[in-house]
């Protein structure tokens, strides 16, 4: 909600700042990116990144035929990209069902010269499906109220477009290694310091529902088993299931349970344990589906070719700490089906924060305009736990499990 004069106030700000060249924004393409910001590209894309020259195709060429490997390699990203990409001359990437929430697109200004609003150097910015800068569950929770800043979150979701309205009261729980159970009934652990402190009852159309469950520091926690799960209260016939989050020392984890739960249905997540050197480790207990299906114009459950990698725009050109990292694996024909937001406020510059409310309705109002080979694919942030499986060719031929 914003007044006739906070709009007026911004409109001159960003005609004094001169950035009004600047709003109108578009799909970013290979053209678009310069070489010394492409941690890997193809040989079909090289062609078009500016910066690169033939000697560079040349070398690709230069590779010997390839050997197979079946062994699957496991490998942390940092050492995937500073060991493994130097010698690639071609990255396939196993688009599964799980990366869905994944997908995302490299967005940039449609005038090439429009200076910057954002707090790095370049006009380039991301959205991921769903039409997110980065974890909605998360952003969710904290515009519901709820701690995301604590030592271990644990968080649910529901009602958030993927089937019509859902009225379901789904309840997040957790019992504690001394056998109190947090849960509506019983918000607060005296003992441990838990607290639920977002508890949705009737979800509202169109606003995603959430609830969450946060220790502020382990310091006051029992160690011990943690174990977290979701109860179907309430089934008014609504039929999505959830997605989950469990935040633990600034790592997450991400759930998606696709299933319709039935009236007074329990579903485990995770058992989180506190050890007593303070440590935490995670036991998992969700499947994920794999059933073959079109995400964003590519087959999952197949190997999709890759045209580039590269490093979110706050980390290019060696810039540093200005947000989290992400790393993106471009895909060869993905094409972003949604309407994404041309840029999010917590990217803009702290010249234009004071018209955040105006700048919030403007991103999401401007489309994003077509372009021909945008830059879509998969995204992954160096604060969520993941892992990508990939076919990589150089000298040899190797099937790798990307860590992140």
């Amino acid at each position: 909600i914003f007044t006739k004069k906070m709009l007026e106030e911004a409109q001159k700000t960003v005609q004094e700042l001169g950035y009004m060249d600047s709003l109108r924004r578009r799909y970013a393409k290979l053209d678009d990116i310069t070489v010394n910001n492409i941690l890997f590209s193809n040989r079909d894309a090289s062609k078009r990144i500016k910066g690169g020259n033939v000697f560079d195709d040349m070398m690709s060429e230069a590779k010997s035929s390839p050997k197979k490997f079946d062994r699957v390699q496991e490998i942390g990203i940092e050492q995937f990209i500073s060991d493994v990409l130097p010698d690639a001359v071609s990255v396939e990437a196993y688009v599964e069902n799980k990366h869905e929430k994944n997908m995302c697109s490299l967005i940039t200004s449609s005038d090439p010269f429009a200076p910057s609003m954002f707090k790095w150097d370049n006009p380039f910015s991301w959205a991921y499906s769903g039409n997110i800068a980065d974890s909605d569950i998360k952003q969710n929770v904290k515009n519901a109220g709820g701690n995301v800043i604590a030592d271990l979150r644990f968080s649910i979701q529901w009602n958030d477009g993927r089937i019509p309205h859902s009225q379901n009261d789904l309840d997040a729980h957790c019992i504690e290694p001394n056998g109190h159970e947090i849960y509506f009934g019983d918000k607060r652990s005296t003992n441990t310091g838990g607290f639920l402190d977002v508890d949705i009852i009737n979800p509202i159309r169109g606003v995603p529902a959430v609830e969450n469950i946060a220790y502020a520091t382990k310091s006051h926690m029992i160690p011990g088993e943690y174990r977290f799960f979701v109860h179907q209260y309430s089934n008014r016939g609504g039929r999505d299931g959830f997605r989950a989050e469990i935040e633990m020392d600034g790592q997450i984890f991400r759930y998606d349970y696709d299933k319709e739960l039935r009236q007074g249905e329990e579903v485990k997540v995770a058992t989180v344990t506190l050890g007593a050197d303070g440590k935490f480790t995670i036991k998992e207990h969700l499947p994920f589906t794999t059933a073959s299906r079109e995400i964003w114009g590519v087959k999952s459950m197949e190997f999709v070719p890759v045209t580039v990698i590269m490093y979110s725009p706050n980390y290019w050109d060696e810039q540093k700490g200005i947000g989290n990292k992400h790393y993106m694996f471009m895909l060869k024909g993905c094409v972003n089906p949604e309407q994404p937001n041309g840029f999010y406020n917590e990217f803009l510059k702290q010249e234009l924060a004071e018209h955040k409310r105006v700048f919030e309705a403007l991103g999401s109002r401007m489309a994003v305009e077509a372009t021909d080979d945008q830059l879509s694919g998969l995204g992954f942030s160096s604060t969520l736990r993941n892992e990508l499986i990939v076919k990589v060719k150089g000298s040899t031929e190797r099937l790798m499990k990307i860590k992140f």
